[in-house]
């Protein structure tokens, strides 16, 4: 029974999807977004017997010999895949967290979170290679893992197998439409300073998302995702020159770092950084996709692995920008940096134009993901019109992403909301969560120390949420409590 559910699975890993045609392969255009396939693997619970394989049983099987790729990846084009898919649009969010702890804080809490962050996806790769083993097969998704993980683990954690994989799909959704949100927020907010400058005329800043409705909903209703390739290249051009040119204007004039607090941690600020570095920094769902596609798999772990050196990367830049940004602006630091450059000059202006141009073009990415959890979830109701059908989900979740945008017009408390509610639980509990039952009867170390490790990574990981959600929705509301003078 065990041969036929794992050949059943394995092959089932092999259907593809526009995302799957799209996004994996070589992995060179994940930008932002993750590839969340159909989800397709469901292995059920081996018995208890397959469930303690020895050593002898596992050298029968190597999932990485048997995996078959097309274009497998090399260990530095899956590095610059993971530098891509990491140095997202919350780069531009670093100065705003640094903000909130000061300069000191700000480098030590990234390092912090970075660890913490790195170590998590470290161990959801590690689960899933225990897991191939496991059941026979040579690849999975971020679901896959968490379904496979609990139905293979202990009696008291199969029933919940599918839980797990519904609140990574969930989570999955709400952090990526979370995303499109604080996208056009961003979008809209540099147009408007640009607009405004030069014709001299003040509009709401909803009215600026609100027009972005008609070319979000042209972008989401482009058929298939590889068409949005060239546009994605384009994104990340615009995405480096942007960069770029800010962090000239950083560095000019650079004031001394004594003038500005090194600690500037209280019980209202530090949830808001925690939840906008993890915003920042984390990266999960794209880490197994890009492990998926390796031709070396076992090369992505490791000390000197392909993952460690790229959020070590990650890491040196968002505190350069972060650090940079809140000492060239201080407490005047906006929740994107751009939109502290000067508008009077041609160059700050231009900056402006790219990174909103970037972020739009990153837009129909991040949707895809959204549009095919939702799409994979309520296509078996409307089989009559599938195509019409499709494309009311896809009109139907850009207008939400908007609505959303208008009603929560801000950026900082709005980042700090989807990384406290949703990377939280997706980047961190989760992946505790895995390697706990994962290993619960053999492999939890002397003194089952890897179960308190996870138990204080969930601690970490429900303060963020708690406390975090907690601070953002009390920073929203004052949109809707404060008076139209302030």
């Amino acid at each position: 029974m065990s041969t036929t559910t794992a050949t059943r699975a394995q092959n089932s890993t092999r259907d593809t999807t526009e995302l799957d045609v799209f996004l994996p392969q070589d992995g060179s255009n994940l930008k932002d977004g993750v590839n969340s396939g159909k989800y397709k693997v469901n292995v059920t619970p081996k018995d208890q017997e397959a469930l303690y394989f020895n050593n002898d049983d596992k050298g029968s099987f190597d999932p990485f010999k048997e995996r078959k790729l097309d274009h497998p990846t090399t260990d530095c084009d899956t590095l610059t895949h993971l530098l891509k898919a990491s140095l997202g649009t919350g780069i531009l969010a670093m100065p705003d967290a640094f903000k909130n702890a000061g300069l000191t804080a700000g480098v030590i809490g990234t390092v912090l979170v970075a660890i913490i962050c790195t170590h998590c996806a470290y161990i959801l790769v590690k689960c899933a290679h225990e897991l191939y083993y496991r059941t026979r097969v040579t690849a999975m998704s971020f679901a896959d893992v968490g379904e496979v993980a609990f139905a293979n683990g202990p009696p008291w954690a199969r029933k919940f197998s599918k839980i797990a994989r519904q609140t990574i799909l969930v989570s999955l959704f709400l952090t990526y439409f979370g995303t499109c949100s604080v996208y056009t927020v961003i979008v809209g907010n540099n147009f408007q300073q640009v607009i405004e400058y030069h014709t001299q005329t003040a509009l709401d800043q909803r009215v600026y998302i609100a027009a972005l409705l008609l070319p979000l909903i042209l972008l989401g209703w482009v058929p298939n995702l590889k068409y949005l390739a060239p546009v994605s290249m384009i994104a990340n051009l615009f995405m480096a020159v942007g960069l770029g040119i800010t962090i000239y204007y950083l560095v000019q004039d650079i004031p001394d770092a004594a003038t500005l607090p090194q600690f500037n941690a209280s019980l209202n600020t530090i949830p808001q950084f925690f939840s906008i570095v993890i915003f920042a920094m984390e990266a999960i769902g794209v880490v197994m996709p890009l492990e998926n596609n390796m031709k070396s798999p076992r090369h992505f772990l490791g000390l000197g692995g392909v993952l460690n050196q790229g959020m070590a990367g990650v890491t040196l830049i968002y505190i350069l920008l972060g650090f940079l940004g809140y000492l060239k602006y201080g407490e005047k630091t906006e929740g994107s940096i751009t939109l502290n450059l000067p508008l009077d000059e041609i160059p700050a202006q231009s900056v402006k134009i790219l990174i909103a141009l970037a972020v739009y073009c990153t837009y129909g990415l991040q949707f895809y993901v959204c549009l095919e959890i939702a799409w994979n979830g309520v296509k078996d109701t409307f089989t009559k019109r599938p195509v019409i059908s499709e494309y009311a989900i896809r009109t139907f979740l850009v207008v939400l992403t908007i609505v959303l945008a208008v009603a929560v017009p801000t950026i900082s408390p709005f980042i700090s909301l989807i990384g406290a509610l949703c990377f939280s639980i997706l980047g961190l509990i989760v992946p505790a969560f895995i390697e706990v039952v994962t290993f619960w009867d053999h492999g939890l170390g002397p003194g089952r120390w890897r179960l308190w490790k996870n138990v204080i990574v969930s601690i970490f990981g429900l303060m963020a949420l708690v406390f975090g959600s907690y601070t953002s929705i009390k920073e929203i509301a004052k949109l809707y409590t404060d008076s139209p003078e302030s």
